[in-house]
C-alpha cells in the first residue's frame, strides 16, 4: 500500500441497495454534542436493553487467537451464551464451536448478523474489517466490543462514532488499560494532584514483541480448501494468495498499522487518559524496514513524535531487533516522574533523596475492561474505552504513519481533526 492510499478518504460508502451515501465527517463538537445526548436511557426502554433478564446472547467476528481468547472471557460471565461465531477460514469456527457448544458458524458476518436473538457483537477480525463490520453490527442493533485499533484509516473513526450515536449503541475498544485498577489509581494519584508538577514530556517503548514476526505454519501453506481468500481481503484490492499476508497482517499495511497501530494504540490512549489531552497539532515519525526484508510493508523499527496544543510532546519508540525488549510509559514533569506499565507503576519525586513510590498490578486487564462493558450494557453509560476515544487514540497512531509514510511533518487542526494543507 502507498501513502496516498492510507490518506485518501473513501468518498461514498454503497449501501445495501446499490446507491451512493455521501460521507458526512463529525467534527469534535458534533461528536461530544451526540455523546452527551446518548447517554440519558427512560425506565422504559431500559426493560428492553439486551441482558436486563441475565442473558446475553453474544457473536463473535474474527475467531483467531485474540477472538477466541476475550471469547472466553466473556464466558465467564454467567450471563452470556455465544449464539454465533463467524471466520473466513472454516477451521477457525469449528475450533469457536467447540469453545461455544450449541453455537451456530458462519462464514460471512452479515449472515451471522440475521440472527435474531444476538445482543452482543466481539469482533476480533484483521484492522481492515473493523469499520465495515463495526458498522454494520452497530446499525443491526447491536452492541460491540471490538478489539484496537479501531480502524485501519483516519477517516474512518467520525463514521463509527455518528453510527454508534446514531443508534444509540454502546460499543467498547479494547484499550483495556482504561480498566486496569493500577492505571486507575496511577490517575487518581498522581494526574491534578499537583505531585508531578507541568507535565511536559511523555515517553512510550514497546520493542521486541515477537507477534509482528509470526511465521505461518505449514498447514496455510497451501491456501486450506475452506479459507475464503477473497472474503480475507474484503475491500482491499486482489493479490494471490500468501500465507503471511493471512497469518501475520500486522506487518503489512494493507491489513494493519504496524507497530504504531498496534503497540503505541495501549499507550498513547494512556497518555491521553492520564493527561486529559486527545488530539496532537503535529506529528513527525522516522524509520523503515532495516532488517525484516521478508516482504512486509510495515517497518520493523520507527519512532514518532507527537505535539499536543497544551505544550506537552509524546514519543514511541519500537523495533523488533532481539536486543532489547520490554515497554512501558513515562510521564516527565517539573516536580516528578511517573513510569507505568501492565505490571506496576512507580512515581519518583524530583526532591533530592526522595524514595520511589512502586504499586504493583492487580486484576485482569482484558476481564476488567469486559466487565465495564457489559456493566454498560445494562446501564446504557459511556464504557471506559467508549467509540470516540478510540476514535482518538486510533487517530494519534494513523497521524505518525502518515508521517512515516510521507516524511515529512504533519500539522493536524485539533477543532476541526484535519490535517492542514502543504
Amino acid at each position: 500500500m502507498n501513502d496516498k492510499q492510507f490518506l485518501l478518504p473513501q468518498r461514498h460508502r454503497e449501501d445495501k441497495d446499490g446507491s451512493a451515501q455521501k460521507k458526512i465527517m463529525l467534527n469534535r463538537r458534533d461528536l461530544l454534542r451526540t455523546a452527551a445526548g446518548a447517554v440519558a436511557m427512560s425506565a422504559a426502554s431500559y426493560a428492553q436493553v439486551p441482558g436486563a433478564n441475565d442473558r446475553i446472547n453474544l457473536g463473535v467476528i474474527g475467531c483467531g487467537g485474540r477472538g477466541l481468547r476475550v471469547m472466553q472471557i466473556f464466558q465467564k460471565n454467567a450471563a452470556i451464551r455465544v449464539s454465533g461465531v463467524c471466520d473466513i477460514w472454516g477451521r477457525r469456527i469449528e475450533e469457536a464451536r467447540h469453545k461455544a457448544p450449541g453455537s451456530s458458524g458462519f462464514a460471512d458476518h452479515r449472515k451471522l448478523l440475521e440472527m435474531n436473538d444476538l445482543d452482543v457483537i466481539l469482533i476480533g477480525t484483521p484492522d481492515h474489517w473493523h469499520a465495515q463490520i463495526a458498522i454494520d453490527a452497530i446499525s443491526a442493533g447491536k452492541d460491540v466490543y471490538i478489539e484496537k485499533p479501531l480502524t485501519l484509516r483516519i477517516e474512518e473513526g467520525p463514521e463509527i462514532v455518528k453510527a454508534a450515536r446514531v443508534n444509540k449503541r454502546i460499543c467498547q475498544v479494547g484499550m483495556q488499560q482504561r480498566s486496569g485498577h493500577h492505571y486507575l489509581r496511577a490517575k487518581q494519584e498522581y494526574m491534578g494532584t499537583g505531585k508531578l508538577g507541568k507535565i511536559m514530556l511523555t515517553r512510550t517503548w514497546w520493542n521486541g514483541n515477537r507477534a509482528h514476526l509470526r511465521k505461518a505454519p505449514a498447514a496455510l501453506a497451501t491456501k486450506p480448501a475452506d479459507l475464503d481468500w477473497a472474503r480475507y481481503l474484503g475491500p482491499l484490492k486482489w493479490r494471490d494468495y500468501d500465507p503471511q499476508q493471512y497469518y501475520n497482517f500486522r506487518a503489512y499495511l494493507d491489513f494493519g498499522g504496524g507497530l504504531v497501530t498496534d503497540l503505541f494504540a495501549h499507550w498513547i490512549d494512556v497518555i491521553h487518559m492520564f493527561i486529559g489531552e486527545e488530539i496532537p497539532r503535529s506529528a513527525v515519525a522516522a524509520g523503515g524496514i532495516y532488517q525484516y526484508k521478508d516482504g512486509r510493508t510495515a517497518p520493523d523499527t520507527i519512532n514518532v513524535l507527537l505535539e499536543y496544543p497544551g505544550e506537552w510532546t509524546a514519543t514511541f519508540e519500537a523495533t523488533l531487533a532481539p536486543g532489547t525488549r520490554g515497554s512501558g510509559v513515562e510521564l516527565i514533569g517539573t516536580e516528578g516522574r511517573l513510569l507505568i506499565d501492565r505490571r506496576h507503576f512507580e512515581f519518583q519525586s524530583a526532591e533530592t533523596g526522595a524514595s520511589p513510590v512502586i504499586v504493583k498490578a492487580q486484576g485482569n486487564l482484558t476481564e476488567d475492561h469486559v466487565e465495564n462493558f457489559l456493566k454498560c450494557v445494562h446501564t446504557r453509560r459511556l464504557p471506559t474505552g467508549d467509540v470516540l476515544i478510540g476514535h482518538r487514540s486510533a487517530q494519534a497512531c494513523h497521524l505518525g504513519n502518515l508521517a512515516y509514510l510521507q516524511k515529512r511533518r504533519l500539522q493536524f487542526d485539533p477543532i476541526r481533526e484535519e490535517i492542514l494543507p502543504l
